[in-house]
C-alpha cells in the first residue's frame, strides 16, 4: 500500500517528467508543486497558446480520486444522490496521467478534463447503505484511456 510519501513523490515525478516531456516538444512549462488547487503546470505551446493542466501520476494500476471534483454527489439520508456535474474550475483543463514506470518508458495519457468528467458521470454508481455512503472515491484504469495514450496533439495544436 502506498504511503503519504510515496503519493507525493509520485505526484513530484509525474508533474517533473510531464513538464520535461512538454519542454522536449517545444513548449515553455511550470509546475506550481501542489500550490494551486486542479491547476498543476501552466504552458505555453510552440503556437503560444496558453495551456492548464492537471497531472496525475501512478506506480500502481489505476489513478484514484474523490469522484466530487467531478460531480455534485451529496448524502441523503442513508444514500448518495448525484445532483449533476460540476462546473470546470478551468475552462480548458488538459489531463495528462502518468504511469511512471522507468525513464524513457513512462507512459502518457492526453485527455481534456470534461472527458474525465464524463467518464465518472457514466460510471460512478451512487453508494447506499451497508456500503461506506461517506466514500466518494472513484477509478480509472490504463484500459479505459487507452484512445489518449500519447495523445500530446491536444497540447501542441
Amino acid at each position: 500500500m502506498a504511503t503519504g510519501k510515496d503519493n507525493q513523490l509520485a505526484k513530484q515525478i509525474g508533474e517533473s517528467i510531464v513538464v520535461a516531456e512538454l519542454g522536449r516538444r517545444g513548449c515553455i512549462a511550470t509546475a506550481f508543486s501542489g500550490n494551486v488547487p486542479i491547476l498543476d503546470i501552466l504552458a505555453i505551446n510552440p503556437s503560444s497558446r496558453q495551456l492548464q493542466i492537471q497531472v496525475k501520476a501512478i506506480r500502481g494500476v489505476s489513478w484514484q480520486f474523490d469522484v466530487r471534483q467531478f460531480l455534485d454527489v451529496r448524502v441523503v439520508g442513508n444514500r448518495q444522490i448525484m445532483k449533476g456535474k460540476v462546473p470546470p474550475s478551468y475552462k480548458n483543463l488538459v489531463c495528462v496521467f502518468v504511469i511512471i514506470r522507468q525513464s524513457g518508458i513512462d507512459e502518457f495519457f492526453i485527455f481534456p478534463w470534461r472527458f474525465l468528467q464524463e467518464y465518472c458521470f457514466k460510471n460512478y454508481i451512487p453508494r447506499k447503505k451497508p456500503k461506506n455512503i461517506d466514500s466518494f472515491h472513484c477509478a480509472i484504469w490504463p484500459k479505459d484511456i487507452l484512445k489518449y495514450k500519447d495523445n500530446w496533439k491536444l497540447i501542441l495544436r
